[in-house]
């Protein structure tokens, strides 16, 4: 064995390297259970490539069990250098943190960017980050993306408009106005919905019947003008 096989991170980096679902999960979950803070590293240098879904939520436990400060500044790091899925899982890192410090690195970038899970794992990361100044321009960026993406990922952007409370309200209503002046039948049915999940925060995010066939219209058309 390598003489650098024996500290306790290239340990654990070997063991979430298994070819088994199930060895990796372990090896995050006993990182967790007995945390040690140069675990930071390969914890975060696995969930950047790590393909499983539940051995990636448990890297991500795994880091909350670790020193704040070293886990937000190597995970800021990899925000502004790592690659798409490192980021996405950065950003859920910082959805659970919620860190202010965190918030001038989850830049406009994220937020729009044209990959649905990286925006809305950063809409998400925002929201939880955002100090209370930046808030109600956090809520007009959002709003932006009013009528983007399947029933999925308008359920999650109104649900990051909702957490931001009422300096949310003045973005959305705009944004329905302007669909109702341009005839914009995608954001106007999530601005609508998203005011009604405003008023009653505790509900479920759904479009009615006439929501849901303007919709199914307003996408009929997108696709064949193409």
């Amino acid at each position: 064995m390598h003489p650098t096989d024996t500290t306790p991170a290239r340990r654990l980096a070997i063991a979430l390297a298994a070819p088994s679902n199930s060895g990796r999960l372990q090896a995050a979950m006993t990182a967790g259970t007995s945390p040690d803070p140069s675990y930071v590293e390969p914890l975060i240098e696995r969930a950047g490539i790590e393909p499983d879904f539940g051995v990636r939520e448990m890297l991500t436990w795994a880091l909350l069990q670790l020193p704040r400060e070293q886990v937000i500044e190597r995970v800021i790091a990899e925000l502004r250098a790592g690659s798409q899925q490192a980021q996405t899982q950065a950003l859920h890192t910082l959805s659970k943190l919620g860190d202010e410090r965190a918030w001038p690195a989850i830049t406009g970038e994220l937020l729009l960017s044209e990959n649905d899970e990286l925006a809305r794992t950063a809409w998400r990361a925002a929201v939880a980050c955002a100090p209370a100044g930046d808030r109600a321009d956090l809520a007009a960026v959002l709003s932006t993306q009013l009528g983007r993406g399947d029933t999925d990922i308008m359920r999650s952007l109104s649900r990051a408009l909702v957490a931001l409370g009422a300096e949310a309200e003045a973005p959305i209503a705009a944004a329905r106005l302007a669909a109702q002046a341009t005839g914009d039948a995608s954001v106007l049915t999530h601005a609508e919905a998203t005011e009604r999940l405003l008023a009653d925060p505790e509900a479920s995010f759904a479009l009615d019947p006439t929501d849901a066939a303007r919709l199914g219209r307003a996408h009929s058309g997108a696709r064949g003008a193409h």
